[in-house]
């Protein structure tokens, strides 16, 4: 059973200084939670109905405090999703740090991004180019958001980012790294030649790469236009550019 305690808590991990008070964030829906349960996050607790325990077993190690029992209505009453009536999970929050060495052909770096659906989904286009780290200015979208969280659709699990101050991460960085950023104005990404590692940045919905970040830009790039909308969003060209980078660095 949820205690009334318990569920305040949930209710309130949907508001960014209460996952701070807490120190905790909410994972939703069953795909979500079994990769958390997979993963080196620290679970707090996790509510499930007896149709999740009757289809999937939960790794050892979890203690009986951990594990909540409830019916469908009250899962589903708790979660920000209207057809969840699986399993929620509150976990803890984790700082992510700039590694030693990045081990990766290119690093997606965020401006600004504020849409926490766009930044759900670039966390899960990282996720399916295998990019562990992503790296955004302090004032993009907070990761451990409700609304971030179900978009990776299980890519929180694997995909950390680093919020920092980008200027300085990028003028670092600018010697070991090629720089890209994303602009409607810039060279087509179909006839760039790239074959060193690679950041690429993504600017804000509406206002693009501030102009500060501009001056850390070696190149801008952008997808040729072969119709007539007026624009991609950030998720949508964060996935085409990442495939052509990746794809000839890779060869």
């Amino acid at each position: 059973m949820i205690s009334k305690q318990s569920a305040k808590i949930i209710k309130s991990l949907q508001v960014k200084k209460y996952r701070r008070k807490y120190g905790l964030f909410l994972v939703q829906g069953a795909k979500s939670v079994l990769e958390l349960l997979q993963s080196d996050y620290e679970v707090d607790q996790i509510f499930v109905t007896p149709q999740f325990l009757d289809r999937y077993k939960l790794p050892d190690g979890l203690t009986n405090e951990q594990v909540v029992l409830a019916n469908e209505n009250k899962v589903a009453g708790l979660s920000t999703f209207q057809t969840n009536d699986y399993a929620i999970a509150t976990a803890q929050l984790k700082e992510h740090h700039e590694p030693e060495d990045w081990d990766q052909p290119l690093i997606i770096a965020l401006d600004d991004v504020r849409d926490p659906g766009n930044l759900g989904t670039i966390i899960r286009t990282a996720d399916w180019y295998n990019l562990r780290y992503i790296v955004a200015s302090k004032n993009t979208a907070d990761m451990y958001s409700p609304k971030v969280i179900n978009a990776t659709m299980g890519s929180f699990a694997r995909v950390k980012i680093v919020y920092t101050d980008l200027e300085s991460f990028l003028d670092r960085n600018s010697q070991k790294f090629e720089v890209f950023g994303a602009d409607m104005d810039g060279k087509s990404i179909h006839k760039m030649e790239i074959k060193r590692p690679s950041i690429l940045v993504m600017g804000n919905e509406s206002h693009g790469l501030s102009q500060g970040i501009m001056a850390h830009i070696n190149q801008t790039v952008s997808i040729p236009r072969l119709g007539k909308a007026e624009s991609l969003n950030v998720a949508l060209s964060t996935a085409i550019l990442c495939d052509n980078i990746v794809r000839q660095f890779n060869g």
